[in-house]
């Protein structure tokens, strides 16, 4: 007990030593091929298992906006697209890309309906039924829930993960974002986009002591060489941040101000958006110490929709933590695959 004690502890100072020279982990590295590249944003699809797909219907993957997709992919073992690859599915996931500075002029509709909904109608197109299981991921999620609202028609069941729908709740986000002196216009008019260091700096004060937190955490565990690959791996996903195409964000704040999704006062493309009007499969997802969705506003959905086939699991950890930990690996992984596993026909 004794040898191994000093053992970590001389590796922990030999690997602190290193960091410095440390080679980062490789991130989103899973196989896969760009099926569809448009503006900035492309459809991704994972390459199948040699033995082919257990499955018929594709799985599409759809993360926030506002960070990079292979959150979804972050690095071999941490990866929930390696997983479901290996379990048979046909896996896509859309990348939203870098927005440019003539990308400001990009609407909610333009998103969340033009986009989102021609990579739902080319994943479909590689099932007979023409239909894909669809997951949201945060803001991936609102958008996932309002597309499949307004557009069901090829959404073959509908996950939502750490995805909010009701935006006036006890959160720090919603205060904020709520805030009268939070002039929305006036900062797109400055920026056009809106800037990541912005929204990166607003989810660190999300958790002020959290850089500490997490200084605390690599000295403790620095020792643990499958620990510290996993640390930068995420943090290098969480500091690869995008801005936000000004006019879409105009239409999404005021989501939060006006928390219209729940009072059935968005439209989509014109058309009415009512969460009444998703009937597919439903699994939502909620994490109890999430700090950027609380999780009673993500949970919400499930008295909103009309679906007679639905699940609500609920569990510890965090917004991200838990979606790419071991234990995700253990429990929330095989629950999403064996959710579409079921539902598959």
């Amino acid at each position: 007990m004794t040898q191994s004690i000093a053992s970590n502890d001389s590796k922990r100072i030999w690997n602190l030593l290193g960091l410095p020279f440390r080679k980062k982990p490789l991130v989103g590295v899973s196989p896969s091929d760009v099926v569809h590249h448009e503006n900035k944003w492309r459809l991704i699809r994972y390459r199948s298992r040699p033995e082919g797909l257990a499955f018929r219907t594709p799985v599409l993957l759809v993360p926030s906006l506002i960070n990079r997709h292979y959150v979804l992919d972050l690095m071999p073992g941490k990866s929930l697209a390696e997983y479901l690859v290996a379990q048979g599915h046909d896996v896509f996931v859309l990348d939203w890309g870098t927005p440019e500075n003539e990308d400001r002029y990009l609407t909610f509709d333009d998103i969340c309906d033009r986009y989102l909904g021609r990579a739902l109608r080319l994943t479909s197109a590689y099932s007979e039924r023409n239909q894909a299981h669809v997951l949201g991921y945060c803001m991936g999620g609102i958008l996932t829930a309002i597309h499949t609202a307004a557009r069901p028609g090829r959404v073959a069941s509908l996950v939502q993960l750490a995805a909010p729908v009701r935006f006036h709740d006890d959160g720090l986000l919603s205060a904020w974002m709520r805030t009268p002196s939070f002039d929305v216009d006036t900062m797109i008019a400055a920026y056009g986009n809106v800037p990541w260091q912005l929204m990166q700096s607003a989810f660190h004060l999300l958790r002020p002591t959290l850089s500490l937190s997490k200084a605390v955490g690599l000295l403790d565990r620095a020792w643990n060489d499958e620990f510290l690959d996993g640390f930068f791996a995420l943090e290098t996903w969480g500091n690869d941040n995008v801005s936000l195409p000004g006019e879409f964000f105009r239409r999404f704040a005021r989501m939060y101000r006006d928390d219209d999704l729940v009072r059935n006062a968005m439209t989509l493309g014109g058309d009415p958006v009512h969460l009444a009007d998703i009937r597919c499969p439903f699994l939502a997802v909620t994490f109890e110490h999430d700090n950027i969705v609380p999780w009673r506003s993500a949970a919400e959905v499930m008295t909103l929709i009309s679906s007679e086939d639905k699940q609500h699991i609920h569990l510890p950890g965090g917004h991200v933590g838990a979606v790419v930990s071991k234990s995700a690996a253990r429990g929330l992984w095989p629950q999403i695959s064996g959710f579409w596993a079921q539902r598959d026909r």
